[in-house]
């Protein structure tokens, strides 16, 4: 088997890093999970960390990079759907899959509330909340371009309502996961103008 280069070696073990970071912060949460901790997870030493990540706040604004861009993976694939139904009957099972989850909310919190004491982190965290309204903005305007509908309000005050309505829906059922999921989606129904599914 051929060496790997400083560049491959330095990438296999920043996505080592990432992957047991991403499984402590998931499970421990961003207080309790240190660099030392991840360090000693992956097999490295705390040096191979810094040579990555500048600290923890970096580290852990990668992990959770990296899960919301398998989220937004999963709300690309379900806007390719077919027609207005089978969109949102998909995005009304991924959203009971995932609105809640325990670990991603608990450290989302936690992280948000680290970024309020830190100005350039905040900046970060914000340029991304936006994008990510950015991009359920886009989503709801296909259902305009794609299915006649008439939006209720602007597509970038529905992104930022539906955001924010998924976020907070999402600490609740980490506390209680009964809540139902029908309160997100039947909001999307009203606000892109089609008939809601009382349950």
């Amino acid at each position: 088997m051929p060496r790997l280069t400083r560049a491959e070696s330095q990438a296999r073990t920043r996505t080592k890093l990432l992957e047991v970071a991403s499984t402590l912060f998931l499970r421990d949460g961003y207080l309790a999970t240190s660099l030392e901790k991840v360090a000693d997870a992956a097999g490295y030493t705390r040096g191979a960390v810094y040579s990555n990540f500048r600290n923890k706040d970096e580290l852990c604004m990668a992990v959770l990079d990296e899960i919301r861009a398998r989220r937004v993976e999963d709300i690309l694939a379900i806007l390719r759907a077919d027609t207005l139904d089978e969109r949102v009957r998909l995005f009304e099972a991924w959203a009971e899959r995932v609105v809640g989850d325990p670990g991603w909310t608990r450290l989302e919190l936690e992280f948000g509330v680290q970024a309020t004491t830190d100005e350039k982190l905040r900046a970060e965290l914000a340029t991304r909340i936006v994008a990510l309204t950015e991009l359920i903005a886009q989503g709801v305007r296909s259902f305009e371009d794609t299915d006649g509908i008439k939006l209720s309000m602007p597509a970038d005050q529905i992104g930022v309502a539906m955001l924010s309505l998924g976020v907070g829906l999402g600490v609740f059922r980490a506390v209680e996961p009964k809540l139902p999921i029908g309160a997100l989606v039947n909001t999307l129904r009203v606000l892109v103008g089609i008939p809601v599914v009382p349950r």
